[in-house]
């Protein structure tokens, strides 16, 4: 469509060959184009239970002072995240969500003719903001649909300037353990800022998977992302951070927009890092969730990629397409991934009981001859 764009002459090189970001179908629009009530959306990898109670006790106290600016440096989000990672308050870049992280590591430190490195079947917000500023991406193959690091390493050149990391990974729930990882970041050249994504880091509960912010000190090129989307269940509110060498902070302090991250995100986000009693139980929910839909999986006969996320990312040995067509009229929102490069997959974010099990009910029966 952007071919036929009139202005498309007067865009910046890269923008040629973007497409919007497709985010899910919200629940309201489905329900109107359909007439359908009750729908349920597992598309999106949001936590069910939605923010804990003390993140909405202090967004709603946050809404009698909507007629002022918030705190343009995020003060006193950034101290309470520098004592919860150990690291200055400097080391903190606050963002509308930590896609804007991304971005703002993109725009400082990526431009034409430079490249960026990542996996196949990656976040596609990563070849999005590289091909934005007009640098390259190169991609390279996947392992089992994970991150071969092997491949990645061969792809470093003397034009890499980022290399992006999302451990786990969005949308396969593959992740990789400490000692790789860190082998491999450690080998990346001075010239190369590493960025490891951690946006479902606190679901994962493998013994040999990594907390990345602990290398900060050895790894002075390293960029660690986080969110409060997931876990903490602040979607809608858009707040994220990256945590880096204060250097590195400051150069992304320089491009970032004044008062990027909301009055309301900023309270209710500090509050969400206290209540811990929140965090436990979103991811008790998840692991019982996850064990219910890979049961549902088996007794369909479906495969699944084995996944440590708030997410499930199902093989359905045809194209997804239809299916999730199929699952729309049925009131289900879910995911097809073909844009990553999985054409028969199913991405399925894990909800409450009732919804999952209202999902594999819809998915037999859309699946039946």
């Amino acid at each position: 469509m952007s071919v036929h764009n009139p202005f498309l002459t007067l865009a910046a090189p890269g923008i040629g060959g973007l497409q919007p970001y497709q985010p899910g179908k919200p629940l309201a629009e489905l329900e109107r184009e359909l007439g359908i009530r009750d729908a349920i959306k597992l598309a999106s990898n949001e936590n069910p239970l939605g923010p804990g109670p003390l993140a909405r006790r202090a967004a709603a106290a946050a809404l009698e002072e909507l007629g002022r600016y918030p705190d343009g440096s995020g003060f006193a989000l950034r101290q309470a995240l520098a004592k919860r990672h150990g690291v200055p308050e400097a080391a903190i870049t606050l963002g509308n969500g930590s896609n804007d992280v991304l971005d703002l590591i993109a725009r400082t430190f990526l431009s034409p003719g430079q490249e960026s490195l990542f996996s196949e079947h990656a976040f596609a917000v990563y070849p999005l903001c590289t091909q934005a500023v007009g640098a390259v991406a190169r991609i390279a193959p996947a392992r089992h649909y994970g991150h071969d690091l092997e491949a990645m390493r061969a792809l470093v050149s003397a034009r890499t300037r980022v290399v992006w990391i999302a451990n786990p990974n969005n949308p396969t729930g593959t992740w990789l353990a400490a000692e790789p990882l860190h082998r491999f970041l450690k080998g990346l050249p001075d010239h190369c800022i590493a960025v490891v994504d951690e946006a479902y880091a606190e679901y994962v509960q493998e013994a040999d998977y990594p907390d990345a912010t602990a290398w900060l000190n050895e790894l002075p090129n390293l960029i660690v992302t986080r969110t409060f989307s997931k876990v903490h269940g602040l979607a809608a509110l858009r707040v994220g951070y990256g945590i880096s060498d204060p250097q590195l902070a400051e150069l992304l302090n320089r491009v970032r927009q004044p008062f990027n991250v909301n009055a309301v995100a900023q309270v209710a986000a500090r509050a969400a890092l206290e209540d811990a009693d929140h965090v436990a139980a979103s991811v008790r929910l998840n692991r019982a969730g996850m064990a219910q839909l890979t049961e549902g999986c088996r007794r369909l006969g479906l495969g699944y990629l084995p996944s440590v996320g708030n997410f499930l990312t199902i093989d359905l040995g045809q194209p997804a397409a239809p299916i999730e067509q199929a699952l729309l009229h049925k009131g289900c929102i879910v995911r097809s991934v073909a844009n990553y490069g999985l054409p028969q997959h199913l991405r399925v974010t894990i909800g409450t009981e009732s919804e999952n099990a209202r999902f594999l009910t819809a998915l037999a029966s859309v699946l039946q001859p």
